[in-house]
């Protein structure tokens, strides 16, 4: 069967790799060490998927500009500390390639820093198999369409022609934002019932799942 896609843009952390609990852990623990209140699993989890700096404003919008830099800083120790040990779901390294042999170009948009996406290609070895990444530190952070516009310029790939796959709701309202359609990961950061919000193609409840209907439906 012929391709539906050209470009297909992942997510990375809840959707490619299972990292919302260290998330979670490390924005908590980043609140403890500078005595602001303790965010709630929910609302920590609310947030993956935002730049750091946007995800800090909603979280604490009452924090004063010293306490901020505080908490951003003790946040990226906490993370880097572990980050090296956070494992990629199940197959999907796997897919990855695959999907690169396939033919499909490849993408990242995230929430993530510069640094920290680049650290991770790396540890991972997947660097190879992207053909573009954008980051939250150099574009304007998600729900925003602008990661998804310049990674569809770049790659010369049209709206309809791309999907974005994502475990959050603004990984799909950006889709959405940009005129793209989604496929979401209930397996990560946000429930399903708020992906579903968004009318993604479909709602994976697995990342075996999510394999699947990629090589069924991409």
């Amino acid at each position: 069967m012929p391709k539906q896609f050209d470009l297909l843009v992942f997510d990375w952390d809840g959707t490619l790799m299972d990292s919302a609990a260290a998330i979670v852990a490390s924005i908590q623990a980043a609140s403890r060490d500078i005595g602001v209140d303790e965010p709630s699993d929910a609302a920590a989890r609310h947030i993956i998927g935002l730049g750091l700096n946007e995800a800090i404003a909603a979280l604490f919008p009452d924090l004063a500009q010293a306490d901020y830099l505080r908490l951003a800083e003790r946040y990226r120790v906490h993370f880097m500390a572990q980050d090296a040990e956070i494992p990629l779901f199940a197959g999907a390294d796997e897919t990855i390639r695959e999907l690169h042999e396939a033919g499909f170009l490849l993408a990242v948009a995230t929430g993530k820093g510069r640094r920290g996406l680049d650290r991770v290609l790396d540890h991972t070895g997947l660097r190879p198999y992207f053909h573009a990444t954008r980051c939250a530190d150099e574009s304007f952070s998600k729900p925003h369409p602008q990661m998804l516009l310049e990674l569809m310029e770049r790659l010369g790939a049209t709206p309809d022609k791309t999907l974005m796959i994502g475990d959050t709701s603004h990984d799909l309202q950006m889709a959405q934002n940009a005129g793209v359609p989604s496929l979401g990961a209930g397996y990560g950061a946000h429930p399903r019932e708020g992906l579903l919000e968004f009318s993604p193609l479909a709602c994976a409840d697995s990342f075996t799942e999510l394999r699947t209907w990629l090589r069924e439906h991409a």
